[in-house]
């Protein structure tokens, strides 16, 4: 038996600048992208044979060229062309929240570009982010798909083995199954969807006992992905139902877990502490513990953001007297990050550090001594290694203050990520990261956490989007 085996993640921001291209996407190929899909050796001691196509790791960031995207999904169709007659089944990593340009959702146009080549039988699992948009073809395109639980995704790697298992048993069965789908008029964003916080706890307590039943193979609820402007935009449950001659019952609990959900849906509010900026810089230096923990909401990479906004930098560069000692991890400024790669350690630099493409990212001018140089793979998160590029750790001179300062957008959400800038977090009082909800290693380690309700990229409020082409009425946009 062959599985064929292909991971595209990238969640697509368009209120950002920047455009994604190749060279934002770190790419692995053959043998070498298995490593970064997290399947270990699940396929072969069940004596399949994998056909590993490409792993493209776009990350977070901004609508993705359309030329970049078709490289990508033409190296998955020729590969499914080539190995097409002795194909037993297909295995997809995906995100659910790209755009293209020109396209639409690039995850909606490769099963549908992958179904006309394979026809509608052949087995497709795809395991995926909840915060990505779904639709009744997409759905009906894969034979299974399933979310992870828990935001933040620490079980990528469960989810990805429990797939798989479920995609093998399939093949070995062959069975043919169709997946259920319903659509909910709520749109929501990360940072209301915590996986720890009610009323999705709860949820995920209820869909994993719902698991349990033989007649069911998977459950999952798609919290779907606001942070671009589309019809698919929206909440979305889907169920798997063990064998078709389920298929009505899949369709009852599908109906189930839409009416618990949207009966709670009052109850869905950002997790954690949140303060509009001034409070919460006032809050974090008058605090006597440490760390303190701030995420720039506004700036959000994990949700597409650039991370290069200087906003809260120059809060604490216009503080008198700042007596607490600061980490910025990390500042996205690809000039400045290439200046102060061909520095020494121990150079004092002058630079301007800032896009300036607004006032959230106008430039801060001033000089620093270089702290440490590295590169960022060390700084993967939840098990998906990759190498993301430099970074430099610089000091501030005559001020309390370090940056990080990277040629890219990625996020520092684990201790080993803020330890690959070459500094320890027990130095400091002030963590200032580009997040919105804090992830579990810093809300762990932070004595005080804040989510900072910064202006940017990733607004936390729904209301405040300008949203023209999803779907209306839309709780909380509209009051149903």
């Amino acid at each position: 038996m062959k599985v064929l085996v292909a991971k595209f993640q990238l969640e697509s921001n368009e209120h950002v600048l920047m455009k994604c291209d190749l060279e934002n996407v770190a790419c692995s190929y053959g043998v070498a992208a298995c490593a970064h899909m997290q399947l270990h050796d699940i396929f072969e001691k069940n004596g399949i044979d994998v056909v590993p196509v490409l792993c493209a790791d776009g990350a977070c960031s901004g609508v993705m060229k359309k030329n970049a995207f078709l490289y990508l999904e033409n190296r998955i169709l020729e590969s499914i062309r080539d190995n097409l007659v002795d194909l037993d089944g297909i295995y997809f990593h995906l995100h659910g929240a790209s755009a293209v340009e020109e396209i639409g959702s690039g995850e909606h146009h490769l099963l549908r570009e992958v179904r006309k080549i394979v026809g509608p039988y052949l087995p497709i699992a795809v395991s995926c982010d909840p915060h990505g948009n779904l639709t009744q073809e997409y759905v009906e395109n894969c034979t299974i798909i399933r979310s992870y639980r828990e935001s933040p995704h620490t079980d990528i790697e469960q989810t990805v083995q429990f797939v798989c298992e479920k995609l093998i048993e399939l093949i070995k069965e062959r069975k043919s199954i169709t997946p259920v789908y319903k659509k909910l008029p709520l749109i929501l964003g990360g940072e209301q969807s915590v996986s720890t916080d009610e009323p999705i706890y709860s949820f995920n307590k209820f869909l994993n006992e719902v698991e349990k039943d033989d007649r069911i193979l998977s459950v999952s609820w798609h919290v779907g992905y606001l942070r671009h402007d589309c019809p698919e935009a929206g909440c979305g449950i889907v169920v798997v139902p063990s064998d078709n001659q389920y298929r009505s019952y899949a369709i009852e609990v599908c109906e189930q877990v839409a009416k618990n959900i949207w009966d709670r849906r009052h109850e869905f509010h950002y997790t954690g502490l949140t303060m509009n900026p001034e409070k919460a810089l006032e809050t974090a230096v008058s605090f006597n513990d440490k760390p303190v923990f701030i995420t720039d909401s506004g700036d959000n990479v994990t949700s597409g953001a650039m991370g290069a906004n200087t906003f809260i930098l120059n809060q604490f560069f216009n503080l008198e007297n700042l007596e607490k000692k600061v980490l910025f991890a990390a500042i996205h400024d690809k000039s400045t990050c290439e200046q102060l790669w061909t520095k020494e350690i121990g150079e004092k630099v002058h630079i301007e550090l800032g896009m300036n493409f607004d006032d959230l990212t106008k430039k801060v001018v001033c000089d620093v001594i270089v702290k440490y140089k590295g590169r960022q793979e060390g700084t993967f998160m939840y098990g998906e290694h990759g190498d993301y590029g430099p970074l430099v750790t610089v000091q501030v001179e005559n001020r309390p203050i370090d940056i990080v300062i990277t040629d890219n957008n990625h996020s520092f959400v684990e201790k080993h990520q803020i330890f690959a800038c070459g500094v320890d977090w027990d130095d400091y009082d002030i963590i200032v990261v580009k997040q919105g909800y804090i992830h579990p290693e810093e809300k762990e380690k932070g004595k005080l956490c804040i989510m900072s309700l910064t202006s940017g990229a990733t607004p936390q409020d729904t209301r405040l989007i300008d949203f023209k082409r999803i779907m209306r009425p839309m709780y909380p946009i509209d009051e149903i």
